[in-house]
């Protein structure tokens, strides 16, 4: 919360004006004097050392030493004019040269005058120079807003500023200005007893010692204060909106475990629940008994079991009277549900039906009636589902599989369908670190599926160079005349001039080559086929028609194809962590020892190796992600990019897990004690969401 005065443009700061303004706002996104004391520094360069001239060597990166000028004088001419000194302590001497602004040292540098140098030592003619130093006055004057500190703050900037005469220590100068003229209208935002229960600064010495620390300690305690803000504020919106959609939006009532469930779970249920499925089941159950809206997110690893608990979840609602409905963003997505669901209950106690983009009007029409009238009992589709036409008798649970590639308005039709809106259950193959789901999802409940059905035979992942190829071709012929099928995935589709990667045009004429003609039929797909092509394309995969999908990432999340036993991922280098085990999961679904073969070139940078070392240790989901995270950052991750929330100014999701921690804790314990944010002790808190509520629509639900 700021004063009046930082909401004013950065155009009118002193050392600003209107040019300057426009850099800084197109290029750092800063229009107003408070958005710039939230440019933080992503470094410091410590001034605490200090050096003597015989201790220097080339290696150093940035040394300061304290000398005295000895003398100074003007060499060269013209274009080669430079101003050369004499620096000398008392271990001996160096020189330190200028070649621009020499009218300024001439007339501000005193010979006699004891100065710090500060600067990159270079050796030149049997001695020591530095380039262009800075220069302070010996003694520093402490100054906390000045600039004259031990740890010397560093900005991001860009070309475009430093053109505009805005590199990192201009930004610093205007941070110094705004924090000189308007100190004293910082206003606090968090509570005085929660900053007093965590030993945290106040928001004025935390921007302070943020910009200007004047220790390491000081420096510590203000990035510790400014992350748990940022964390807590998340929180704090999130699960309020957790807390008036619970208050505003009450849920249908699943009061009984009825004859659906228990024929199915006791008669018809082919396999043993995993101990995980059966307690992601009791929390949806227990969910849709308390007579608020559920909202919760189902994470499962490729093969987990996560179709199972939406089927009992959607058997579930059908006993308690209520229609259940499964969106899938893609065509054959839905389609495979809707098999899969058939499949396991065997055309018995439910009625299924499916609605695409391609069902026919026919179809259509006689499904909208069975629809209305509650003759279908579970609904499985695409975007389709959430046309105006699809009016449902009593819509009691809508399953979104894969909902980050669903828009937030898309998902929010499908529970308006009902008067009472109708519980929301998220899947997603997609494992998320827990500290990004606690992020990006802390406003819904999150149910994890960590446990592999008994008898499933893990995927071994092998990493080749392509000098193994020709070992690569043979094994997959093999597999090949055992009946089996092959996905070879491409980074590009064509070839280009940036990259020097195989790509997909190119791989189908080797491939063609390889695996030749009538024996060998081959799948092409990629994202910029039309979606009639790309959909028979797959078509004839999953028929047993072609033996070789060859495909870019298109085949991420989709197809299911039991027989296929082999995944082939060309410079796999190149692909993140979750999208490489993200296409490892499109094998190993049937009963056959499946294989994940990553392919690169034998120069691989610190990061790739990672990445493919990891593959090959691992096929747990979750402690991909985690890594993933780490290489890539939360901004990365698959579905997150569309988060505002994940626009992180100082907190790192990577490092300060025990920060979020304990803000979410704080903030669970804060709507415990008082849900309304009534009390005094909490006005900041309820006038902060108060601002933040006035514009909540239905679109941000689920």
């Amino acid at each position: 919360m700021f004063a009046n005065n930082l909401i004013t443009s950065i155009e009118y700061l002193k050392g600003v004006g209107p040019k300057k303004a426009v850099l800084l706002q197109k290029e750092l996104g800063i229009f107003y004097l408070h958005q710039l004391l939230n440019h933080y520094p992503f470094r410091y360069i410590d001034k605490t050392r200090f050096y003597k001239i015989r201790e220097l060597s080339e290696e150093m990166p940035l040394v300061q030493i304290i000398g005295k000028i000895t003398s100074k004088e003007t060499l060269g001419d013209k274009f080669k004019k430079r101003i050369v000194a004499k620096f000398t302590d008392d271990s001996g001497s160096m020189e330190l040269v200028w070649f621009q602004s020499l009218k300024w040292v001439d007339e501000n540098i005193k010979v006699g005058s004891t100065y710090i140098a500060f600067g990159k030592p270079t050796f030149f003619n049997n001695g020591f120079s530095i380039a262009h130093p800075e220069l302070e006055n010996y003694p520093r004057v402490e100054n906390a807003a000045s600039g004259n500190i031990t740890l010397q703050p560093v900005y991001h900037s860009t070309e475009k500023l430093k053109k505009g005469f805005l590199d990192s220590k201009a930004i610093q100068k205007l941070i110094a200005t705004v924090l000189n003229a308007h100190f004293n209208e910082i206003q606090e935002n968090i509570p005085a007893y929660i900053l007093e229960k965590y030993h945290l600064i106040s928001k004025k010495d935390a921007l302070i010692h943020i910009h200007f620390p004047s220790s390491v300690n000081a420096l510590q305690h203000a990035e510790r204060r400014l992350k748990f803000e940022e964390l807590f504020f998340i929180q704090l919106q999130l699960l309020n909106t957790k807390q008036i959609r619970n208050l505003k939006f009450k849920g249908s009532m699943f009061e009984k475990v009825g004859d659906k469930v228990s024929t199915f779970y006791n008669e018809i249920l082919p396999f043993e629940l995993t101990n995980a499925q059966k307690r992601v089941i009791k929390e949806i159950r227990i969910d849709t008994n308390k007579g608020v809206q559920m909202n919760r997110l189902v994470q499962g690893d490729v093969g987990s079991g996560k179709t199972a608990v939406a089927l009992m979840s959607m058997l579930l609602a059908n006993d308690n009277g209520f229609q259940a409905c499964m969106m899938a963003p893609t065509e054959i997505l839905a389609q495979q549900h809707f098999a899969s669901i058939n499949e396991l209950l065997k055309g018995k106690l439910v009625n299924v039906a499916l609605l695409t983009g391609s069902t026919t009007k026919k179809t259509r029409t006689t499904l909208h009636q069975q629809l209305e009238n509650g003759e279908i009992d579970i609904l499985i589709g695409t975007h389709a589902l959430i046309e105006d036409k699809v009016v449902f008798k009593n819509l009691g649970l809508v399953v979104i599989d894969e909902q980050h590639r669903f828009g937030v308005e898309q998902r929010a039709k499908l529970w308006r369908k009902n008067n009472i809106p109708p519980h929301i259950l998220v899947m997603t193959a997609t494992p998320i670190p827990r500290t990004l789901a606690m992020t990006l999802y802390g406003d819904l409940d999150v149910s994890v599926i960590d446990e592999m059905p008994v008898g499933r035979k893990p995927i071994e992942t092998k990493h080749l160079f392509e000098n193994q190829r020709l070992q690569l071709i043979g094994f997959m012929r093999s597999e090949i005349a055992k009946g089996r099928q092959v996905y070879i995935v491409y980074p590009l589709i064509k070839e280009s001039e940036k990259l020097d990667l195989l790509n997909l045009e190119t791989g189908i004429e080797q491939i063609r080559h390889d695996f030749p003609l009538p024996e060998f039929q081959i799948s092409i797909v990629h994202g910029q086929m039309p979606a009639k092509d790309k959909q028979f394309e797959m078509q004839q995969f999953v028929e047993g028609k072609t033996q070789i999908m060859v495909a870019t990432t298109v085949i991420e999340v989709g197809v299911n194809v039991p027989n296929a036993s082999i995944m082939v991922i060309e410079n796999a280098e190149r692909f993140g962590l979750s999208q490489l085990h993200q296409l490892r999961g499109r094998v190993g679904r049937g009963a056959e020892q499946s294989y994940c073969i990553l392919m690169s070139g034998s120069k691989l940078s610190p990061t790739g190796k990672t990445r493919l070392n990891t593959m090959v240790k691992t096929n747990n989901g979750f402690e991909i992600s985690e890594i993933d995270l780490q290489l890539r950052g939360p901004g990365d991750i698959s579905g997150t990019q569309q988060s505002g929330i994940l626009d992180l100014k100082i907190a790192d999701l990577t490092k300060d897990q025990n920060i979020l921690q304990e803000a979410r804790k704080t903030v669970i314990e804060l709507f415990e004690e008082d849900p309304k944010l009534e009390a005094d002790k909490n006005n900041l808190l309820k006038i902060y969401l108060d601002k933040r509520n006035q514009g909540i629509s239905l679109g941000k639900i689920s």
